[in-house]
């Protein structure tokens, strides 16, 4: 498993997961995503402005000149 593989201990990670700690967090986290319209990952904001999936740097640029331009 991937956990693993970078060093995190899987008896601590299957404990955790088990333990439904964060289940409520992530599941809140979901629902403000999709209420903010993200489909997919990686989703970025930049001034309220979604952007969805990976982008190159000039793509940002873009936007963030965009937004600044506004002030």
């Amino acid at each position: 498993p991937l956990a693993a593989e970078v060093g995190v201990s899987q008896e601590q990670f299957q404990s955790c997961l088990d333990s439904g700690k964060y289940t409520k967090f992530v599941q809140d986290q979901i629902a403000d995503g999709t209420t903010g319209g993200v489909s997919g990952t990686p989703s970025t904001f930049v001034n309220g402005q979604l952007t969805v999936g990976a982008q190159p740097l000039s793509s940002f640029k873009t936007i963030i000149d965009q937004e600044l331009s506004k002030k």
